[in-house]
């Protein structure tokens, strides 16, 4: 076993802790977290951003979805941690294993910060009847030596032109939502939800804009309060926010503050802590319900709409000029995955107003390709072959929008399988980009779309077909979403950003996927709903076979490849028109 777990095991011991549950979070719910907050990757070694440990004083588990399972697979190798594929039918969920594993009367620690109340109600449901729950032990200052220190990076404005509603407007919005509603304080947990409704973003989580911080929201127009390290803040925004009626406490007051209110809040079970909604002492009668910014913020107005079009041009010119630059190169002088990812990000850099990645570049080369999330580090660094295909699924942050693109880019000689399977998920990506329907449609409905290419021929993908992305905020937000599993969701709406990113993976041969945000938006003919895309990069012609697309899916490859030709080629010297003229030709 690790030695990392074999230091748990001692202070499990020493404590009474039967069980220990680590899952992959922050204070906050966040998808993605900071350094200080990353023990489940200090103790198992698997970097995937998902998954969640199970410690027991006599095994160890952990658990992750269909994305990372190639990748789980090769970073738990020979660390005594046994991977539990989520999804499987033979896997039991992280409840029912603990429900088994756990004696009578024995204990289950976590630390409440990191535990949604939500989950906390399944645990509640299952186990309460068997075992007791130590709920503030931090096993990371247990057990982690030289732990990173909670972040605390400047926070920056964004200009006021790109914001479409002032952080006054948007807190008398949320304070309708509250009256109509009949609750008192809304408790703000999400560090998206936070930075869109002050307009303000930071650098406390690698890849995303956002700051540590959680606020309170009151009807009664009484100065909201913001818990975050004040040295974050400049003299000017401080100012800015007190002008906004907006008092700044200490992080952790947040605790105190909740624990003195004697009135109604709204909670966000999915995102609110356990110890959050614990250390509210009266009796008044909250309110458990997803967040109302939560789709206020999905639904993008006609200012972060406009500014989005023009931060996916400038960011289709880099990706466009990296496709040139990787056919022209591979064969020619050494390229690897990383170096690949290097000159992508060079060539986003000569953009206007960019402020960096929107998360992990992937460069997948051959094989490393079926790997969903795979990320190159030194040792697995492949060199980049004239043969074969490459996986590139990168994005960036602009002062006035969020890209996420991927493209399999083919770089000599494939198979017939490849080209097959290449033009397949492209078949499934240009059904959905072409679908029209009535309002009130779910994402679980649209799914189809994207996947009947491949289920026509006995084929799938583990992943969601679509996610929202936030305006300079996650690369992945709700509460829209594309999946055949979404359990949770609501209809899409104008104004809704969503990737549509259909793949097929074979391990230890090839990965593809074929991704593009989409805009959600009117159809003047029918009143139903369409996207309209927003990325602008063309599919690599190479890779298609036409016999496998329907006259449908043609022309919208070619509408679709006028339509990057015409926005892109006005910004391109004549070499690269001429490029990008026969990139883009119809087929």
């Amino acid at each position: 076993m690790k030695k990392e777990i074999e230091i748990l095991w001692e202070v499990m011991r020493n404590k009474g802790i039967y069980a220990a549950f680590i899952p992959t979070s922050d204070f906050h719910g966040s998808e993605y977290i900071g350094e200080h907050f990353k023990l489940r990757e200090y103790l198992s070694g698997f970097t995937g951003s998902a998954g969640t440990l199970v410690v027991t004083l006599d095994k160890a588990a952990l658990w992750t979805d269909g994305r990372y399972f190639l990748q789980a697979e090769r970073e738990l190798s020979d660390s005594g941690i046994t991977l539990m594929k989520m999804g499987e039918s033979e896997t039991p969920t992280i409840e029912d294993f603990l429900k088994n594993e756990m004696p009578e009367n024995s204990v289950l620690g976590f630390d409440g910060r990191t535990v949604s109340q939500m989950y906390e109600f399944i645990l509640e449901r299952n186990l309460r009847n068997k075992v007791s729950f130590l709920s503030d032990i931090d096993f990371g200052e247990l057990v982690w030596k030289n732990r990173p220190p909670l972040s605390a990076e400047p926070v920056f404005m964004l200009p006021e032109k790109n914001c479409g509603r002032t952080r006054a407007e948007k807190i008398a919005l949320i304070r309708e939502k509250l009256k109509e509603k009949e609750v008192d304080c809304l408790v703000i947990s999400a560090l998206d939800e936070i930075a869109w409704t002050l307009n303000l973003r930071g650098g406390d989580i690698e890849y995303c804009p956002l700051f540590l911080a959680f606020m309170m929201i009151f009807t009664d127009n009484s100065p909201s309060k913001l818990f975050a390290n004040k040295t974050i803040f400049s003299e000017e925004i401080i100012e800015k926010l007190k002008s906004d009626n907006i008092e700044i406490l200490d992080y952790n007051d947040i605790y105190s503050e909740i624990a003195a209110y004697d009135k109604s809040i709204w909670f966000d079970v999915k995102t609110a802590n356990y110890a959050l909604v614990f250390s509210k002492k009266s009796k008044s009668i909250d309110k458990h319900a997803p967040s109302p910014i939560e789709l206020i913020k999905a639904i993008k107005d006609d200012v972060e709409i406009s500014c989005e079009k023009k931060a996916h041009i400038r960011d289709g010119l880099a990706v466009t000029r990296f496709m040139k630059w990787l056919k022209e190169s591979v064969g020619f002088e050494k390229v690897t995955e990383i170096s690949a990812a290097e000159k992508l990000e060079e060539l986003r850099k000569l953009g206007e107003n960019y402020l960096g990645q929107s998360f992990a570049p992937i460069m997948a080369y051959g094989e490393h390709g079926a790997i969903v999330h795979y990320s190159a580090t030194e040792e697995t660094n492949a060199e980049i072959k004239p043969r074969g295909m490459l996986l590139s699924d990168t994005g960036g942050h602009y002062l006035d929008g969020t890209t996420d693109i991927t493209r399999t880019y083919v770089l000599g000689e494939i198979s017939e399988e490849e080209k097959r399977a290449f033009t397949l998920v492209l078949a499934g990506h240009l059904n959905l980009l072409a679908a029209k329907f009535p309002k009130g449609m779910k994402g679980s409905t649209l799914d189809y779309a994207a996947r009947e290419p491949l289920w026509q021929n006995g084929l799938d993908y583990r992943h969601g077909t679509g996610h929202g992305v936030g305006f300079v905020l996650n690369v992945h937000e709700g509460p829209q979403r594309i999946s055949c599993r979404a359990v949770e969701e609501v209809p899409f709406q104008e104004g809704m950003i969503t990737s549509d990113e259909p793949g097929l993976y074979v391990a230890g041969k090839f990965g593809i996927r074929h991704e593009s945000l989409l805009l959600c938006e009117a159809d003047e003919e029918t009143g139903f709903l369409k996207f309209s895309p927003l990325t602008l990069v063309p599919f690599d012609r190479e890779g298609i076979e036409k016999k496998y697309l329907t006259s449908r899916q043609i022309e919208t490859l070619n509408d679709y490849h006028a339509l990057v030709f015409e926005k892109l080629s006005p910004l391109m010297n004549e070499e690269e028109k001429e490029w990008l003229r026969k990139a883009t030709e119809p087929i």
